[in-house]
């Protein structure tokens, strides 16, 4: 565990393996923290040097106030980036760290050997439902929306067994702060790359869980038709945070992807 002063306040991240190897960064999703990567990071960091981060508005980083810009959530991991002194990295991220990841495909090439972007899309969502879920969370707080959530994140065909862990996973929830979750739910709205990810020359894997609620497969799988050269690939199991239903088979996707690639 580590704190970084940056441009957008205190952020919290950690740094494991390596300090010689390949950087591997991943982004969060709304409402939650780095922990979701956990099951990745440790079959990884014997091999790669790990960064996870709390983006803006959670876990233990700071909340500016909200609204966020998508562009502003780019800016704060080329901040960590650059207080780290990676000069060109891996990017893995999931939902709308997965549009920070393509947002920095397209505006930042150079920096980039390779990006996985999880269960993600050009545009997520419409205004109206944005904006919905911002106005139930501001006056009533994050038990508003939080069954919602989760039943998206997982839905019922694969919850046996997992009640247990699936209420973890709503604590997490409930503890995002209101403005960080109604600042990137913000972002969310606002964001439309669909008109840009065909200028992507980065190496891009896109992958979504078969039984994701939030960015279903079809959505996700235009996403991928739009970037040149994408992959594309379903892992089963798996809803809106694959990196928590099939930690295995998602970081073996990373692995085979930045081999193909880490000499670009």
């Amino acid at each position: 565990m580590a704190f970084a002063a940056l441009s957008s306040g205190i952020v919290h991240f950690r740094d494991e393996g390596p300090s010689d190897a390949l950087a591997i960064v991943f982004v969060n999703s709304l409402g939650t923290d780095l922990r979701i990567w956990d099951g990745v990071v440790e079959r990884l960091r014997d091999e790669f040097r790990i960064i996870t981060y709390d983006k803006r508005g959670h876990g233990l980083s700071a909340v500016p106030p909200a609204p966020y810009r998508l562009d502003e959530l780019s800016a704060d991991l080329l901040d960590l980036a650059d207080h780290l002194g990676l000069d060109r990295f891996v990017l893995v991220g999931v939902s709308v760290g997965g549009m920070v990841a393509l947002r920095l495909a397209i505006d930042y090439p150079k920096r980039l050997i390779a990006v996985i972007a999880c269960d993600t899309a050009a545009k997520i969502g419409d205004d109206v439902a944005w904006n919905a879920r911002i106005d139930a969370v501001r006056p009533f707080g994050m038990d508003a929306i939080a069954d919602a959530v989760l039943l998206r994140w997982f839905p019922q065909s694969i919850r046996a067994g997992r009640d247990t862990e699936i209420s973890g996973w709503r604590n997490l929830l409930l503890r995002t702060p209101v403005e960080g979750y109604a600042g990137t739910c913000a972002a969310l709205r606002d964001a439309d790359l669909s008109h840009e990810l065909g200028g992507i020359a980065v190496p891009v894997l896109v992958v979504v869980g078969r039984e994701d609620a939030s960015t279903p497969v079809e959505l996700v799988r235009a996403t991928a038709e739009r970037i040149p050269n994408a992959r594309f690939e379903i892992i089963d199991r798996a809803g809106h945070i694959p990196s928590i239903d099939q930690p295995e088979a998602l970081a073996r996707l990373i692995v085979q992807h930045v081999a193909e690639h880490a000499d670009v």
